[in-house]
């Protein structure tokens, strides 16, 4: 098979979280192009909606479901519906997520209950959701949307670090624990993205601070589309001996 034959996603199903807006979307969108039919999960069902239908003029199908990926039922019904509506699931994007931008001692502990919940605890539940699945298909790929914050820690952030690295362990954990059942699981860790920080939710964190820009040694932050190609290469069939990374597209701070 032409190496650029393995890229395509054509048949596959993909489950898409935290889609309503920036990356979520954009990645539901990628996968779409690559042949994937899509469902999406958020709160905004409004939005969801227009990009399903943007999904479906481009010839795939697509289902827009609410899902707090907090609650153990709501996933459990959606991932239900998916299976009823496509039949299969082949890839999970475990992209939704939030954060508390404060100092640790103003932080409540609602707050960081939320954001671990969220971030960490969700992504857990969805891949124990959507993992029998899988195993009874003979395989399929999860893709954790983690950070480099997860790595490297920051000031005013650390519900935010401590959940992206935990879900960096998890990603290691399991792509050893699934790799028998040909269940691949990786993350990919951007740095700065340019995205819509006036919603108040996964991206709510002040505008990005001059100095912080001036220390990447690409000097800018990186766009959406720039991290979409990871995430296409994971989900695909040229990703058969990839498992257990966390790769970070962070404009080449790592490297310093």
């Amino acid at each position: 098979m032409p190496v650029i034959d393995q890229f395509t996603l054509k048949d596959k199903v993909a489950l898409v979280t935290g889609a309503a807006r920036n990356l979520g979307r954009e990645i539901a969108l990628s996968l779409a192009e690559a042949g994937a039919d899509v469902a999406l999960t958020g709160r905004s069902m409004p939005e969801m909606e227009k990009t399903a239908e943007e999904i479906r003029k481009i010839g795939r199908k697509a289902l827009a479901i609410a899902m707090d990926v907090t609650s153990l039922p709501q996933i459990e019904k959606a991932v239900q519906k998916i299976v009823s509506e496509f039949g299969r699931i082949d890839i999970l994007v475990n992209n939704a997520a939030t954060r508390s931008h404060k100092p640790l001692l103003e932080i409540s502990e609602a707050e960081w209950r939320s954001v671990i919940d969220t971030n960490l605890t969700g992504a857990f539940l969805c891949c124990r959701a959507v993992g029998p699945i899988m195993v009874r298909q003979g395989g399929g790929r999860i893709i954790n949307i983690s950070s480099r914050a997860g790595i490297r820690g920051r000031a005013n952030v650390a519900a935010y670090c401590a959940s992206k690295g935990g879900l960096n362990q998890l990603t290691q954990a399991l792509a050893v624990e699934w790799a028998p059942y040909n269940i691949l699981v990786n993350a990919v860790a951007p740095g700065i993205i340019n995205t819509d920080r006036s919603y108040k939710g996964a991206t709510a964190i002040p505008t990005i601070p001059k100095e912080r820009v001036a220390a990447i040694p690409l000097k800018r932050a990186a766009e959406l589309a720039e991290i979409l190609p990871l995430v296409l290469y994971f989900a695909s069939g040229a990703c058969s001996y990839t498992t257990g990374q966390v790769v970070l597209i962070d404009g080449g701070c790592s490297a310093q």
